[in-house]
């Protein structure tokens, strides 16, 4: 019996796989099953990487550097003290379209001379000394020692773009050192350009060389700076009326010099 069975079996089997359409559909449904596996490995693979959040070392630096850049253009400028409601500006920037009364109170008188102010002579109502602050991020290019403007900070803070902080004293920075926004730079001091305006800071933002107002840029951001752009004639901050009644310093700015009682132009700091 079992022999019998066991033949009636294999004839059977053999009879299905004689049938035309056995073999393909085996074939068929081996592909199916093989297809289904790498759709769902590749599948289960990418929800891992979804929900992980996993990046290489690489991926973090391409969205690093670009971040600090844009970070940097929209820091605001800031008034470079930091009790701004006890300050006091004293001197305004010489604005060549200002009202005449307004260009004459910001002129600065050095003995004989009077030349225009290329920034803004900022003090404490009280008269006391006070810490100058960094204005802006940036890296320090220049510390200068000169008694007439009252020693020199220069900060960069993009190509082309600087802020300088003159008549002051105890300087706690270097060349070369990088400086964040809000950072104790010296203390406000005195400088024989102007010496009546007592202990204060000169400060000034220029762009190319060009010295811009303070006053439009602060609480803005540097890419408005880096966006503007300004006309010669009407931005190259107070040309001389005499090139001859005045000298030239080392960092190219113009100091006012001795035996002329006229009020002339020229593109001196205070």
């Amino acid at each position: 019996m079992r022999e019998e069975e066991k033949k009636r079996s294999s004839q059977g089997f053999k009879r299905f796989f004689k049938k035309r359409w056995v073999v393909p559909a085996i074939y068929i449904a081996s592909a199916a099953i093989i297809l289904t596996g790498v759709l769902w490995y590749q599948s289960s693979g990418n929800s891992a990487d979804k929900f992980n959040y996993k990046t290489t070392e690489n991926a973090k630096k391409k969205f690093n550097e670009p971040s600090l850049v844009v970070n940097k253009s929209m820091e605001n400028f800031a008034m470079p003290v930091k009790n701004k409601e006890e300050a006091v500006i004293q001197k305004r920037f010489y604005d060549n379209n200002a009202k005449a009364e307004d260009q004459e109170a910001a002129l600065v008188q050095y003995k004989d001379t009077y030349v225009p102010n290329t920034g803004l002579n900022i003090a404490m109502k009280d008269g006391s000394e006070f810490e100058v602050l960094a204005a802006l991020s940036g890296t320090v290019t220049k510390v200068e020692e000169d008694s007439l403007l009252g020693n020199v900070i220069e900060i960069q803070h993009d190509t082309g773009i600087v802020t300088q902080y003159q008549s002051v004293k105890d300087v706690k920075v270097t060349v070369g050192d990088q400086v964040d926004k809000g950072d104790v730079l010296a203390s406000a001091g005195q400088s024989q350009l102007n010496e009546k305006a007592g202990v204060h800071v000169h400060f000034e933002i220029r762009k190319d060389g060009v010295a811009v107002n303070p006053n439009d840029y602060f609480d803005k951001p540097l890419s408005v700076l880096q966006q503007a752009k300004f006309e010669d004639e009407a931005e190259k901050s107070n040309a001389p009326a005499d090139e001859e009644s005045a000298g030239e310093s080392e960092d190219g700015e113009r100091a006012p010099s001795d035996g002329s009682s006229d009020k002339k132009e020229d593109n001196s700091n205070s």
